[in-house]
């Protein structure tokens, strides 16, 4: 103080100068610098990243000083690229700039903190009974469940310790075990990528339970289906890097400025190096300023635009005869050779299933797999071949057979070489009349419409086939593509264009009509985009935002983007290609983490469940669904075989294996095995004969029955009801049996059309879950809606694993401090909770064999179920086959008394069986002795004894680099060997340099380490190019892991089809049904309204949630919840900006601010994903509860194409395949508030009314 006192007197003290007043004579040192110097001091310096879900990944350096977390700053020691271009130099955000804000704010969770009332149930009964015995008591007394139930989200918290919290949620465990079964404890964590050791923690636990692992990316919507559609790979993309190497980029959706923070440096470096960028964005994002051109369709509809730009290129560059390299690779790389059978319907034809050799008397020679084999013509000798590679070839190969003939050589079966015609337009037998699904005529309020007939018939050349059933027309794939998109190709008939101006689905002046796009724009757009294509061999790149993926018909948008860089070589070519970035998808070493994830070392199979029909069915959300099945079938389709609602379709595809089912059966699993064992039968075949006569049931066929409720939950590395939960209120009211916000009335209310497949019950469950344990560093809103909340540790407070998409390397999570106050890491927190388990266990007399029900799995012999047809055995249709026509049945011994040991051990099963991934194994007797040596060998005498240890969280990180082949050389070397016997080429080239090579936990420490190629993914890493997706299948001639192994543009399985899906077409955003109920009276305030689509983009202010309640981010923001509107609706609805609006529908009521800007379209509003309602939220006018987040005005509605499975590359993977949590069809009412209740006091709530 006294420096400052000093300053203030400057002018009135003495001075003393020298040379003529030049110079002055001051008598103090330099003291007063210590307060600036010593706020950036530091003891050191530790790297670590932010585990948000971030495509960033960004490394940063984490300063302490005095045992405190201080500051960080980004990290800048990448390894180099290549002399040729620029670095990676991540330019790290502000929200990761702020996150040391978390570890000392009020937020952060420090102590086990437990629901009051279950606190005092739970501390009664166990003064006179144990611990499995008090958690029966509790749950099974209606009166005490509901007494704690009702009150989530309330607040009443109180702190408990860790002894009181593992006793209460391992009994809780051990009772559902023994009651209900194993499968009835369920566990949702996301995006392993961002801090595998953590997500592997819980799931390592629950899978040594038994319990159902939810999905996450289909959950969040940031899983294209379209992707596994085509390519049978999900999500592959380029690393961003090799944006530098494009010449032609379409920001198509992606805000790469404000989302891809870190790495928008590399488009802009392309476009300062001469690269055209065009922007496509319907509102001015961020992204669009960078567009030489920017396009601004109406949202949703994405699809008409990429049609209208397929129809271009088509025309000028494939028919036109423009360009010999489209014409080559097509050719090789897709489908579009590969001959479809086309039947009669009427007076004209429909396309079918492909031709496939078992078609033909002889097969075509084809032994192994013939009704998998597909067909060409040879465009030099005219006759039938069996191109090599389709999926056929992959599965059942022996030596002097198929061995080896799983790969993209331009040769038939026999090993002659040929050369697939492409069209059939110089060689057809006759032109023939065939009919394709039009759905952009449907009415929709909101979005315009044509007036074009429901089946559009054009004329296509085709060869007339003998077959053993006769004769058989087909056409190709490419004849059928370019059909689809209405050109004329000089074989008369309508529904074809000869200008581009012509009003025909789908030329640039039919999607002038649709998106709002100028056609001359669409027009110059197609033709410099496959210009460059042909000119550069294929670095034209789409750069995709998932935000496309949010539609119900999101297959359309991507699809019609897809055919674009297919059609025009990009994929697999660096610089080229279709880019879909959501977060950090891409766990690298992924086959080394699943071994430790889901305890494979110990059990196999681990129990997956997607987590979009889990939420779906738990929450009820089926109850309310308005949107019938004949509404989605396509005009061609028999509608007789589609009755019933979305819900029986999702249980049939449950039936029949194609999806999994959780819980499994309505019987607890591991009393079918001890029935079975009592009446001396196998449990499989005893299970297939009680599910025959009726005895045994799915539990997804009566999901409202106590019997078939999930009843333990763990959430952790997630903030599920602040952020990704899809219908929001629905889980309140039924899930979790709390206050909600629902305003619709279901099907049985409003007297409408029930399932068929699925038992109703009059009275819907509320409350299902008995109980919900949330870990997390901060309250966030699942945690106010827990029974328990405990505290980890955050970021910087533990070792941990973490990749991305956006770059090629492995970088750590560091502990730079201990997690501070009584947080723990995952891995200890789950450890420990194995540990009370197993103690609690030893008494519990639990059976440990339990039946295991497995969907038929993509990358393995079981997705080759039924080549034609789709038959069900519960209709009588087929026999009940395990692995066949229904789920596999596999017996799991859980030993439960030693979860413990086992958690803290590799299994033995790591070398008995070995590792692999993606459909190749290779042995790993070597890794597992390493790690002996590396983690210690297990000495305590018990199942583990002699084991490699996996004891910390540095042990779980060695585990997983030990076993990955992106992280040991060795590893690699025996995977690319592996996937060389089934191609038959030599691919260890690619990793020969690298073979020594092992990256340790404390070398990422040190550095970021690039990772090493692997047969994982289909790029490769490598010093003379970037990693590009697909790159290995066009250079390395390996396979997709499709029907015909190449780009699958056309889809023939009978869902797609009957869904009038087999070609891209434009489908209208669903009308959800979800306003008119509320533009009743009851609900009016007074204030004028508009009707608005409600879209939920990311945010500049946030990842996700976390951040949203930072309040240096809230500073840089708005404070609090706001949601953006057009200069145009505000004005409409009296609204002017920062106004207090609500916005509502059936699902439920959000309270926010309004944002009123130019840069929003009219007819649209954004509420940013993700903000909270635990920041400056008032009542809701509508609910007479809080406010609401972003989900309470959504619903999940399925889409029965995404639950086929048992079919080549529409087979089920964890979050690979399955139905996704759609929400941008949705439509909102929007209004001025009235009154701003901060609901600060205590009140009775009047009951809520209903539409």
């Amino acid at each position: 103080m006294s420096h400052f006192i000093d300053r203030l007197k400057y002018f009135s003290r003495p001075k003393e100068s020298f040379s003529d007043g030049h110079g002055a004579v001051v008598r103090e040192d330099r003291t007063w610098e210590d307060a600036y110097r010593n706020r950036w001091q530091h003891d050191k310096i530790v790297r670590s990243t932010h585990g948000v879900n971030c495509t960033g990944s960004c490394s940063w350096k984490i300063y302490v000083k005095g045992g405190l977390v201080t500051w960080e700053t980004q990290q800048t020691d990448y390894p180099r690229t290549r002399p040729d271009m620029p670095n990676h130099e991540p330019r790290g955000c502000p929200r990761g700039a702020t996150f040391s804000w978390y570890l000392y704010s009020a937020n952060r969770v420090k102590y086990p903190m437990l629901r009051g009332r279950l606190a005092r149930l739970w501390r009664e009964q166990r003064k006179t009974m144990g611990a499995v015995q008090a958690w029966e008591a509790i749950v099974s007394d209606p009166e005490k469940a509901a007494s704690y139930k009702s009150v989530r989200g309330l607040g009443g918290f109180v702190r408990s310790n860790w002894d009181e919290v593992n006793e209460i949620i391992a009994a809780a465990n051990i009772h559902t075990i023994k009651r209900h079964g194993p499968d009835r404890i369920a566990g949702f964590s996301p995006i392993p990528a961002m801090s595998m050791v953590s997500y592997a923690s819980g799931s390592r636990y629950l899978s040594l339970l038994g319990g159902s692992l939810l999905s996450f990316y289909d959950w969040y919507c940031d899983l294209p289906p379209s992707s596994p559609q085509t390519w049978g790979e999900q999500t592959d993309v380029s690393e961003s890097a090799d944006w530098y190497n494009s010449t032609f980029i379409m920001l198509w959706g992606s805000n790469v400025p404000q989302t891809r923070t870190p790495d928008a440096h590399f488009m802009v470096e392309a476009r300062y190096r001469g690269a055209k960028v065009v922007s496509v964005f319907p509102d001015y994002a961020e992204g669009a300023k960078f567009g030489d051109i920017w396009l601004h369709p109406k949202q949703g509809t994405d699809a008409a635009l990429a049609l209208a730009m397929g129809h271009v290129v088509l025309k000028e560059f494939h028919l036109a005869g423009k360009s010999a390299y489209f014409e080559r690779y097509c050719r090789q790389y897709t489908d579009m050779p590969f001959l479809v059978r086309l039947v009669r319907q009427g007076d004209h034809y429909v396309p079918d299933r492909k031709l496939r050799a078992a078609d033909f008397a002889d097969r075509l020679g084809q032994d192994n797999n013939p009704e998998w084999k597909t067909v060409a013509i040879d465009q030099d000798s005219g006759e039938l071949i069996v191109p090599q590679g389709s999926i056929g070839f992959r599965w059942g190969q022996q030596e002097g057979g198929d061995a080896g003939k799983w790969n993209l050589e331009l040769k038939d079966a026999r090993g002659h070489e040929v050369r697939p015609c492409l069209s059939l337009i110089d060689a057809s037998d006759e032109v023939a009349p065939v009919a394709f699904p039009y759905f952009g005529g449907i009415h929709h309020d909101h979005f315009q419409g044509t007036e074009h007939d429901e089946v559009l018939v054009r004329n296509l050349p085709v060869r007339r086939v003998r077959t053993a059933d006769g004769d058989v027309l087909v056409a190709t794939v490419f004849d059928l593509f370019v059909a689809n998109y209405g050109i004329d190709r000089g074989l008369g008939g309508d529904n074809v264009a000869s200008s581009y101006d012509d009003d025909v689905p789908y030329t640039p002046a039919w999607q002038e009509r649709i998106t709002g796009v100028d056609r001359e724009k669409v027009i110059t757009v197609a033709r410099q985009f496959a210009d460059n294509a042909d000119k550069t061999e294929g670095k034209s790149m789409v750069i995709l935002g998932a935000g496309l993926n949010h539609w119900y018909h999101m297959d359309m948008s991507y699809r019609g983007i897809i055919n674009l860089v297919s059609m025009c070589g990009c994929v697999g070519q660096s610089g080229g290609g279709w880019c879909h970035y959501v977060g950090q998808e891409k766990l690298r070493p992924q086959t080394g983490w699943t071994m430790l994830t889901f305890a494979l070392d110990w059990l196999r199979p681990p129990r997956h469940m997607n987590g979009t029909s889990f939420f779906y069915a738990h929450t009820d959300q089926w109850r309310y669904e308005k949107l019938q099945v004949p509404e989605l079938l396509s005009p061609l389709a028999d509608a007789s075989k589609y009755q019933g609602s979305l819900i029986d379709m999702n249980v049939r595809a449950e039936r029949m294996g194609w999806l999994p089912t959780a819980p499994q059966l309505q019987t607890n699993p591991l009393e079918v095995v001890r029935n079975a064992r009592v009446a001396g039968q196998d449990p499989k075949e005893y299970a297939v004969g009680a599910l025959r006569n009726g005895s045994l049931k799915f539990s997804c066929e009566d999901p409202d029955h106590p019997d078939n409720f999930p009843r333990n939950m763990f959430v952790w590395r997630s903030n599920i009801l602040g952020s990704s939960g899809k219908g929001h209120e629905y889980f309140l009211k039924h899930l979790l049996g709390t206050q909600h916000g629902v305003q619709g009335k279901d099907l049985g209310e409003a007297g409408g059309v029930k399932p068929l497949e699925v038992a109703w019950r009059d009275d819907a469950p509320q409350g299902k879950l008995d109980l919900l344990v949330t870990l997390d560093f901060r309250m966030s809103t699942t945690c106010l809606y827990s029974d328990v909340v405990l505290p980890t540790a955050t970021w910087y407070e533990k070792n941990d694993l973490n990749t991305s998409d956006m770059h090629p390397f492995i970088h750590p999570l560091s502990a730079a401090v201990d997690p501070i106050w009584e947080s723990r890491s995952d891995w200890e927190i789950y450890k420990d909770l194995a540990k009370k388990f197993s103690e609690l266990a030893a008494d519990a007399d639990l059976p440990d064999e339990d039946l295991v029900l497995q969907p038929l799995q993509h990358d393995s012999p079981g997705e080759l179920s039924d080549p034609y047809d789709v038959r069900e055995w519960r209709k009588g249709e087929c026999d009940l086959i395990p692995g066949k026509t229904l789920p596999n049945m596999m017996v799991v011994n859980r030993d439960y008394k030693h979860v413990y040991e086992r958690f803290t051990t590799l299994g033995p099963l790591a070398e008995k069986l070995g590792n692999g991934g993606k459909g190749i194994a290779w042995d790993t007797k070597e890794e597992v002795e390493l790690l002996r040596q590396l983690n210690g060998r297990e000495r305590e005498p018990g199942v583990g004894q002699g084991q490699p240890r996996i004891f910390t969280d540095i042990d779980a990180c060695e585990t997983v680099l030990t076993l990955a082949p992106e992280t040991n050389g060795h590893v690699a070397l025996k995977a690319w060997q592996a996937l060389s016997k089934f191609t038959g080429r030599d691919h260890s080239h690619l990793v020969r340099s690298s073979e020594h090579e092992k990256i340790r936990f404390r070398d990422i420490q040190a550095q970021p380490r690039k990772i090493l190629t692997s047969p994982t993914w289909s790029g490769i890493e490598s010093d003379k190019v970037s990693y590009s997706a697909g790159y290995t299948n066009v250079h390395e001639l390996i396979p997709w892991r499709t029907l015909t192994g190449r780009q699958e543009l056309y889809q023939d399985h009978p869902w797609m089809r009957d869904f009038g899906e087999s070609l891209c077409v434009y489908r209208p955003p669903v009308d959800t049904k979800t306003i008119k109920p509320m533009l009743e009276k009851q609900f009016s305030n007074g204030e004028p309204h508009v009707v608005l689509n409600f879209i939920t983009p990311h945010q500049k202010w946030g990842i996700h949630s976390t951040y949203s309640d930072n309040l240096i981010m809230l500073t840089l923001s708005r404070g609090g919840p706001i949601v953006w509107m057009s200069e145009i609706d505000a004005a409409k609805a009296g609204i002017v900006d920062n106004d207090w609006i609500e916005v509502f529908n059936v699902n439920g009521a959000l309270v926010a601010r309004a944002v009123v800007s130019q840069r929003v379209p009219e007819g649209m509003t954004m509420m940013y994903h993700a903000q909270e309602k635990i920041v400056n939220v008032p009542g809701s006018e509508i609910t007479g509860k809080r406010g609401g987040i972003h989900n309470s005005v959504t619903r999940t509605v399925l889409k029965p194409t995404h639950m086929i499975g048992g079919y080549a590359q529409l087979s089920y993977g964890f979050n690979y395949y399955g139905t996704v949590g759609s929400n941008r069809d949705e439509f909102v009412v929007v209004r001025k508030m009235k009154k701003i209740d901060w609901m600060d006091e205590t009140h009775e709530v009047s009951a809520q009314p209903q539409a």
